[in-house]
């Protein structure tokens, strides 16, 4: 299996600069096969450690180093989201994908700091957008994973089938029924609109929130939009989907109104326009925006603690 995002050649050499090289592809692998950087990060760390288990010899009989990592932190995802299935069932409220920031952003001490390891940053493009990524929660295990390897990362159906454990047909046939449900979904995966745009959709919704404008919020809001807050049972957060303008519009005022003294703030979020609300300086949630033309069509509050670790100064 081949890498990819390689800093050079070298993949038949496994000395520790090589090896380690590798650690940028399989943290932006991961992420999007589980979006959680802190799973993410788990579970690069077991597949260092497994390749460090081998004796020389063994490691030294690897053909590709990259490829064999890549390999084995894929085939950890697929257990993962097979028993994430389970957990998800029991979580409480609405399970959303861990928010990251711009790689210009991240609280000190966490990937993008100044004191990190480049190689644990996500690279932000189309593929770890907030909409993007809830739609690859409604695939199953396989298709998932097969789609993120062909799709996203280029590899060939017959090295998808060696993470997977099904034939190369088999992962071709994943990869389609993948794609027909990212096409079916109502929140594509590509932005309709330009950047500068979507900035400035999200900042009139930031303005109308905070002077608890409803009819600005309304005319923001598609008629169909739906808004998801995440609170894990850790914090408070609507227990379901909200759907609706006007249903969203009153729930936003209402928050506004039980905490005056929260701040908003403009923050590029999984590479979009998105807002991070933060109260006595510390950051209490961060909002994921979906637009189409001049209008949100959904929205996503992360609010659990334990996904905000990026987004936490100190």
């Amino acid at each position: 299996m081949r890498t990819q995002f390689k800093p050079g050649d070298g993949r038949h050499d496994p000395s520790l600069s090589t090896v380690m090289s590798e650690r940028r592809q399989l943290i932006n692998l991961a992420y999007r096969l589980l979006g959680s950087l802190a799973d993410a990060e788990d579970v690069v760390q077991e597949a260092y450690v497994r390749w460090y288990a081998m004796t020389p010899q063994q490691r030294e009989a690897v053909e590709s180093p990259g490829g064999w990592l890549t390999k084995v932190a894929g085939r950890i995802c697929l257990d993962q989201l097979r028993s994430a299935r389970a957990r998800r069932e029991s979580y409480v409220g609405e399970w959303i994908p861990e928010p990251l920031p711009d790689r210009t952003e991240w609280a000190g001490g966490r990937p993008g700091g100044a004191n990190a390891d480049p190689a644990d940053r996500v690279t932000l493009d189309e593929s770890v957008n907030m909409a993007f990524l809830v739609v690859l929660e409604s695939m199953t295990p396989a298709e998932r994973v097969a789609f993120i390897l062909h799709d996203v990362f280029r590899y060939s159906f017959a090295e998808v089938a060696e993470v997977v454990g099904r034939s190369p047909a088999a992962c071709r046939q994943l990869a389609s029924s993948a794609r027909r449900r990212m096409r079916a979904s109502d929140a594509p995966a590509a932005p309709t609109t330009t950047a500068a745009r979507r900035a400035a959709v999200v900042r009139d919704f930031k303005h109308a929130w905070e002077t608890q404008d409803i009819a600005a919020l309304i005319g923001l809001l598609d008629p169909d939009a739906t808004a998801l807050a995440n609170g894990g049972g850790l914090v408070n957060a609507a227990p379901h989907p909200i759907s609706g303008s006007a249903e969203i519009a009153a729930y936003v005022v209402a928050i506004a109104g039980r905490a005056p003294d929260q701040t908003l703030l403009e923050r590029t979020v999984n590479g979009q326009p998105g807002l991070v609300i933060q109260q006595d300086g510390t950051t209490t949630a961060v909002l994921a925006f979906h637009i189409t033309g001049d209008r949100i069509t959904h929205f996503w509050a992360v609010r659990n603690p334990e996904k905000l670790r990026p987004w936490m100064a100190g």
